[in-house]
């Protein structure tokens, strides 16, 4: 049962938003900024945006050089440049939008440690560089072998360190909390704990359904159009779409004093990943260890996994130094056949970006412009 006055100002809206993470708040911004007379809506379930956005490393990259490699095996060049290129333009359109000193923003080097099994990607560095360089305008790679010893990383596990030019770092906390502020000042209405049961779309407006957890009803929001951004849940509101979760694993230190080493890094065809953050090692991955159990929109931690990362730390990462573990925890991404993003008008008021492959930071601005310009020209 609801109000006469709950109907008449919080049940019509020209745009709603579902998902309040990296790719939603960016939607909602650019079409305030297209329509700045409109009402704009975000609805997002949880207190914090669910997924990946606020619990991922804070990685601002494009992809290690043997990432890219791989990828040539499942995809064409062109396919590869293309989605770089996106990475690419959103991260630089994500810093032009909010500044480098309001996500945290730092360029401490970016670096892939390379085991026995990956030394074939050392000959595929001018292939790399010659086929980034027409986007990159520079040659994004580059060996530094006489960095490992200097940062303390395992000698029998590291045979060689390939620098990544292009790769900088930021602050995921600030970064949401940055996107949030300026929605609001653009003012966007965003609203938590507003879980999205569904939607029913007629000839003129889609009606939005919320479970309203308090008075145990139903609230119907109208709209002109709606904009599915719920990355790796999507399912739940189109349940055909080529969308599969994938679980992050995550562990902190505590600060360890005399670390050696800032900027990030990746191994492993970019399936482990670490940084160094306030004096800690932010270190995560091992989805390839599990990958069916690691296809779950479930929070939890994988024991299998967990134990590994924290072997890899002193075996390759951290040797002969102590560490204790200060917390853990999970992210949620979302794959499909290919890496490319879905960014979709599914009819002419029901549209959707999601699926960033675990690259949402350098996708979500760039998806959000382009699903923008979807919106625009429907």
């Amino acid at each position: 049962m609801f109000s006469y006055w709950e109907q008449q100002s919080f049940s019509h809206y020209d745009h709603i938003v579902i998902g309040a993470g990296l790719v939603g708040l960016s939607v909602a911004i650019e079409l305030k900024e297209r329509y700045p007379k409109s009402r704009v809506l975000v609805l997002e379930r949880g207190l914090l945006p669910t997924g990946a956005s606020t619990r991922n490393a804070g990685f601002a990259c494009m992809g290690s050089a043997t990432e890219l490699l791989d990828d040539l095996h499942y995809s064409t060049a062109d396919e590869v440049l293309a989605l770089f290129e996106r990475r690419k333009k959103g991260l630089a359109r994500l810093r032009s939008r909010l500044g480098d000193n309001r996500i945290g923003y730092r360029e401490n080097g970016g670096y892939e440690l390379i085991s026995d099994s990956e030394i074939y990607a050392l000959e595929k560095l001018d292939f790399l560089n010659e086929l980034l360089l027409p986007i990159t305008g520079k040659k994004p790679f580059r060996p530094a072998h006489e960095r490992i010893k200097e940062f303390g990383f395992s000698g029998p596990y590291s045979k060689a360190l390939i620098e990544n030019t292009c790769e900088g770092e930021l602050h995921s906390g600030m970064l949401l909390r940055a996107l949030s502020d300026m929605a609001i000042q653009f003012g966007v209405e965003v609203k938590t704990g507003a879980d999205v049961a569904g939607f029913k779309e007629s000839e003129h407006e889609v009606i939005v359904d919320v479970k309203d957890a308090f008075r145990k009803d139903v609230w119907m929001l109208s709209c002109k159009t709606v904009s599915i951004c719920t990355n790796a849940f999507t399912k739940q509101l189109l349940p055909d779409v080529d969308v599969v979760p994938g679980r992050g694993q995550v562990l902190i230190t505590q600060p360890i004093a005399g670390l050696k080493f800032k900027g990030i890094y990746h191994f492993d065809k970019g399936y482990y990943y670490f940084r160094e953050i306030d004096g800690r090692v932010l270190f995560g991955g091992g989805r390839n260890l599990d990958f069916e159990t690691e296809e779950t929109t479930d929070f939890s931690l994988n024991e299998l996994i967990q134990a590994d990362l924290e072997q890899k730390l002193v075996d390759i990462i951290l040797p002969g130094i102590h560490f204790q573990v200060a917390q853990r925890w999970t992210g949620i991404m979302a794959f499909g056949a290919t890496k490319q993003p879905i960014v979709k008008a599914f009819s002419d008021k029901v549209f959707g970006a999601f699926r960033m492959g675990g690259m949402g930071v350098a996708l979500g601005s760039e998806v959000a412009r382009q699903l923008a310009e979807l919106i625009v020209n429907r």
